[in-house]
């Protein structure tokens, strides 16, 4: 296969080239679409029992409030005759919106949980309607014409329609700058790493074709399925990231046999056997480790998946097909633009690389042992991780939503809003959810419960009201219990747990809905399938690496190591954003740490490092195959990879710390998280551990069972080139 697109790329390269440009216009022109087709949230299990609540209580009684208005007089009493005649006037257009249901106000119930402790201002709950897509249009829409100054009242938004409309601008902006800050800095260091100019725009060219691809096909996915829009974020940063990567690699290789003073024939041969192999794995372990993601039920996850194989298949396919087309075009002009000092930037061998091995490798434990130190005394915050999901708190406190969730916690007693949400899947009589009522009103940190019977507090119960007629129907019945806990805290949590072992009224069963019940439900989900998860990616990482290797030992060995360098950078994660450590300066609020990003970071990172372990092994194999002990073979290779690795692995940080600067928290934690998992990889893991492993080990990091030896004989595919099986190990 390597051989034919070495002479397709020397025969046609101009047509391969001139096609790829056809390719990329297409690509941009259906992925400009995607963003239209993209949707927020996804953060629920579809299947969980809050999720199926929150379908009943929309089919059956026009939905959960998700938009709060908080309302405020600017004469100071929310009872005023101005201010009663505007909110009733406000409430009663409210209603007249077709695109809301269930609006309920202060001003038509008088309920006193929906005005303020101090009676300034008074709350307006809304349910925005609509799948993913059109609930946050109808809530855009609803939030830009109704606040504001508005007859004598301060009228602002809140709710999980506000918070998301808000969540989504804000991603929009904070990709926006990490692209404006990440391209130009990468190109900058592409330059510099290259010294040439030519060579640089090469990996930055096939980056852009791996987004562009990537976007088109998250448009394509997005007409059939749901697609999260943060899938966006992973499209432009791994996208470029590893573009840049699989060219950087294979550029390096064909300058390198240049320099030996092969002609361009030849040295394209040589590279597109040697790094295209070497791209093929290293996809393969990203991708894997991305698959992973599809375990979950969550489509915010399975997005990450959608786009992160996506963008690595286009990134391996680009760097295999478009890169030796370039080269084979350009031959010696991929040097052009050279600056003065290319002469040593060109050099394939880097000494410091060579002499940390050896340093490493004749002294394992006393190098090692402070790195392995040092690591897992930055994986112990995880002793103490708590996770949680994303809400307000993600949004710096500038956001309107933010404070209008603050002033309604710190303002209001008990919020429907927040309410646990419960829907009878069948008819109950009065008796019967008078007693269930009773039951539940008397659970610690029940406020009260609210029923079509009444309103029960302490066992107590009190005449239905004119809104409670609108929570039962002749097939359900809808329950509410407000509470006084904060939202999301542990026992706010244990609330929904309690609500949930009641036994329901008889001859029907019940569904436990509303914010802690969706957090509850997500974090089992994503528990119940993380096994599946790393197990998944833990055996097919074994299987490819095997197979790259001949070797039981080197996958063992590479994933050790690779969990230790996770391990510590997660650790640091927790450290800054649940700890709180360094929040003044990132500007963000502590909280537990978000779930699904955690996953995905976890995903991420593992495959990123599994990239650079296929990147490093390649050549120390290439090397060993040739007859070299052990130790030659560790040296030479980390000398001839060092600067690949290291610099791949930069320009890599860069693209995601980039995200370091975004405003909304969980976002900051995946940039920043991936970036640092990249760098301690790639010097920590690469420059120390994998050397002191492979001396410990000695010939045993090469030992495989007779049969498995015998299965990669048959199957294992051998990185070294035939033509190139010959040669001695290079001398350092």
């Amino acid at each position: 296969m390597y051989d034919r697109i070495t002479e397709l790329a020397l025969r046609r390269g101009r047509l391969v080239l001139i096609l790829t440009a056809v390719a990329v216009l297409a690509m941009g022109a259906i992925g400009f679409g995607a963003f239209g087709k993209l949707l927020g949230g996804g953060f629920e299990d579809p299947d969980a029992p809050s999720t199926r609540a929150e379908k009943l209580i929309d089919q059956k009684f026009g939905g959960e409030s998700n938009l709060v208005l908080l309302v405020r007089a600017d004469d100071g009493a929310v009872d005023s005759p101005a201010a009663a005649r505007a909110g009733s006037a406000l409430t009663a257009d409210l209603k007249n919106e077709p695109t809301l249901a269930n609006v309920v106000s202060y001003w038509d119930t008088d309920a006193s949980s929906l005005t303020s402790r101090d009676g300034n201002s008074a709350l307006v709950l809304a349910h925005v309607r609509g799948d993913e897509t059109e609930r946050a249009d109808n809530a855009t829409a609803i939030i830009d014409e109704y606040t504001g100054d508005r007859d004598g009242l301060t009228v602002r938004a809140g709710g999980e329609a506000a918070v998301g409309k808000d969540v989504t601008s804000q991603v929009a902006t904070d990709l926006a700058i990490a692209e404006a800050i990440a391209v130009p800095l990468i190109l900058i260091l592409l330059v510099l790493a290259f010294g040439s100019v030519v060579a640089a725009l090469i990996p930055l060219a096939i980056g852009l074709i791996a987004i562009f691809g990537t976007f088109a096909e998250l448009y394509v996915l997005g007409s059939l399925t749901d697609v999260s829009v943060f899938s966006i974020n992973l499209t432009t940063a791994l996208g470029l990231g590893l573009g840049i990567d699989y060219a950087l690699l294979m550029i390096s290789r064909f300058r390198e046999h240049l320099a030996e003073g092969a002609e361009v024939p030849e040295a394209l041969r040589h590279t597109v056997r040697t790094a295209g192999r070497t791209i093929t794995f290293a996809a393969a372990t990203v991708a894997i480790a991305l698959a992973a993601l599809l375990v979950f039920p969550q489509y915010f996850l399975r997005s990450f998946a959608y786009a992160g194989i996506g963008v690595v298949a286009i990134a391996a396919v680009s760097a295999l097909l478009v890169v030796p087309a370039l080269l084979a075009v350009l031959g010696h002009r991929v040097n052009s633009g050279r600056l003065p000092w290319a002469s040593t930037v060109r050099s394939a061998e880097a000494p410091f690389w060579g002499r940390l091995a050896r340093t490493v490798m004749r002294r394992p434990a006393l190098t090692a042992l402070p790195v392995l130190a040092i690591l897992l005394l930055a994986a112990s915050p995880l002793l103490g991780v708590t996770f949680g999901t994303p809400d307000e708190r993600v949004l710096p406190e500038s956001a309107q939503s933010r404070q209008v969730a603050t002033a309604v916690q710190d303002g209001f007693t008990g919020s429907d809003e927040s309410a646990v949400q419960i829907v009878t899947t069948g008819p109950v009589t009065p008796a019967a959810l008078g007693a269930y009522a009773t039951d539940l009103s008397r659970l610690d940190g029940a406020a009260r419960v609210e029923t079509s019977a009444g309103t029960f507090a302490d066992g107590r119960s009190t005449p239905p009201g004119p809104a409670s007629a609108a929570l039962g129907r002749p097939d359900a019945q809808r329950i509410t219990v407000v509470s006084d806990l904060t939202p999301k805290s542990d026992e706010a949590q244990t609330l929904v747990k309690e609500v949930r072992a009641v036994d329901p009224p008889a001859g029907t069963d019940t569904l436990v809905g509303g914010t802690d019940a969706r957090l509850v439900d997500s974090r089992d989900s994503i528990a119940d399938r993380l096994p599946y998860a790393i197990g998944l990616v833990a055996g097919t990482t074994f299987i490819i690496l095997f197979l790259f290797t001949g070797s039981v030992v080197q996958p063992l060995r590479a994933l050790v190591l690779n969990g230790i360098s996770l391990s510590a950078a997660i650790g640091v994660m927790v450290w800054i954003f649940q700890d709180g450590h360094l929040s003044s300066l990132l500007g963000f609020t502590p909280q537990p740490m978000d779930t699904s990003m955690t996953v995905l970071m976890f995903c991420i990172a593992f495959g990123l490092s599994m990239d650079y372990e296929v990147f490093v092994t390649s050549r120390i194999k290439e090397l060993h195959d040739s007859g070299a002990d052990t130790e030659t073979a560790v040296t030479n290779g980390l000398s001839h990879t060092g600067r690949i690795v290291t610099m791949a692995a930069g320009l890599l940080a860069v693209s995601f710390f980039a995200f370091g600067t975004a405003n909304v928290s969980f976002i900051q934690m995946f940039g920043l998280g991936s970036g640092l998992a990249i760098l301690i990889d790639a010097v920590a893991v690469r420059g120390v551990l994998v050397p002191a492993a492979m001396r410990l080990l000695g010939r045993t990091a090469w030992y495989a069972p007779k049969p498995l030896r015998a299965v990669h004989k048959r199957l294992g595919i051998s990185e070294s080139a035939p033509a190139e099986e010959g040669r001695t190990p290079a001398k350092v």
